[in-house]
């Protein structure tokens, strides 16, 4: 398929109108994907725990009414050796393979490249993700059972 130009702008425009985040569409072997920018949001909330009849951890919004400045990124500020492990996907984070199992790592764990680091869940499937690098995980930036976006920083390494 030969790629119309026009074609184009009405799938830009299609999608702009639209509240879709994203357009995938495939004809005749030729597959055009576009995608908006994600805005960033600040709900201003923050979360605290809270207790239910079985004494089980919930945890409860709470406003906040000082507005929360953006941290500088670490990796940049701190050490030059320090980097941010992205998600690969939205999903669910994971840090053991099941409830019962020890984390597949805490801070302060050494890992190579190609150590599991955690799972992912995304559409009842669970994917290990694994470490691009050797080094030290220095910060976890998630909790276990959360939601997680593409490219969100889940931990900090120190390579070594």
């Amino acid at each position: 398929m030969k790629m119309d130009l026009n074609y184009l702008k009405k799938l830009i425009k299609m999608l702009d109108s639209s509240n879709l985040a994203e357009l995938e569409i495939e004809e005749e072997g030729t597959k055009i994907r576009l995608a908006k920018p994600r805005p960033k949001v600040t709900t201003g909330l923050t979360m605290s725990p809270s207790y239910d009849m079985n004494n089980t951890m919930m945890s409860q919004p709470q406003t906040n009414s000082e507005e929360k400045k953006t941290p500088e990124p670490v990796a940049e500020v701190e050490n030059k050796n320090l980097v941010e492990i992205k998600s690969p996907m939205v999903g669910t984070y994971y840090k053991s393979p099941s409830p019962e199992a020890e984390p597949y790592i805490q801070v302060g764990s050494t890992v190579k490249e190609g150590s599991v680091l955690c799972i992912i869940e995304a559409m009842k499937l669970m994917n290990e993700i694994e470490s691009e690098y050797n080094g030290k995980i220095v910060k976890i930036l998630v909790e276990n059972g959360t939601a997680v976006e593409y490219d969100q920083p889940l931990f900090l390494l120190e390579k070594s």
